[in-house]
């Protein structure tokens, strides 16, 4: 059977970044979205790979907001690939501090924080998430714009302080090609609805993009890979 072209680039990201190591004990969080549920499908398909030696745990965290669950046809899907989706529960609203509004930055911080908890505690050596290639480069002329710095999401991130590593194997796939394979293998994903949405800077920072690259892959893999390829002579 041919292997799918996202998984090739899925392929290449592990290997570049070393993402995937011997005996790794991988966490990845599964929101229900054609992003995660490709990575899920990814890995259930490398770990039949001759010469691999890895574990891994699909997490799903539930939150107070019914329209951001996960169907039960989705989870027969995942099932079907041979993964026990396992799920936590998080009261996003109980959290949220006095005359503090709620959005999704808040919400998905906190569902981030109980999947980094989870990992901790379980001894997972790796915890994937599920950002890609436009959710990166969004994030850097977010950052860009607002905060005046040069940062985005790393496709691989160790902390100092506690022994475990993020990592974004969808780092070279964009929105486009993420979409078209999770037409072709039929995808029953979960889009949150909730009526809390305020992402206006993520949504601006997604036409910005758009405008500055024309929606072209190659214009978005130059600028990708500008990030690992600065040259501070030129600069301030």
């Amino acid at each position: 059977m041919r292997k799918p072209n996202l998984f090739s680039v899925i392929d290449k990201a592990i290997y570049d970044y070393n993402m995937i190591e011997n005996g790794d004990k991988i966490l990845i969080g599964a929101s229900g979205g054609k992003d995660s549920t490709s990575l899920l499908e990814y890995f259930a398909n490398r770990q039949h790979r001759k010469g691999e030696n890895f574990t891994f745990t699909a997490m799903h965290i539930e939150t107070d907001f019914g329209s951001c669950a996960i169907s039960p046809r989705l989870r027969e899907l995942v099932k079907s690939w041979g993964i026990d989706l396992k799920s936590l529960f998080v009261n996003v609203q109980g959290r949220l501090k006095p005359g503090k509004k709620m959005n999704c930055y808040w919400c998905s911080t906190q569902r981030r924080t109980e999947l980094l908890r989870y990992a901790l505690d379980n001894g997972y050596t790796k915890l994937v998430l599920g950002h890609h290639m436009d959710d990166i480069l969004e994030t850097l002329l977010m950052n860009m714009l607002t905060k005046g710095s040069l940062s985005t999401m790393p496709p691989k991130f160790t902390y100092k302080k506690y022994p475990l590593t993020i990592i974004r194997p969808l780092c070279y796939a964009d929105i486009k090609s993420i979409k078209e394979h999770a037409a072709e293998q039929g995808y029953i994903s979960t889009t949150c609805t909730c009526t809390y949405q305020d992402n206006s800077g993520r949504k601006e920072a997604r036409s910005k993009l758009e405008a500055l690259t024309g929606g072209d892959k190659k214009a978005k893999e130059k600028l990708f890979a500008s990030l690992r390829n600065i040259d501070s002579l030129y600069l301030p």
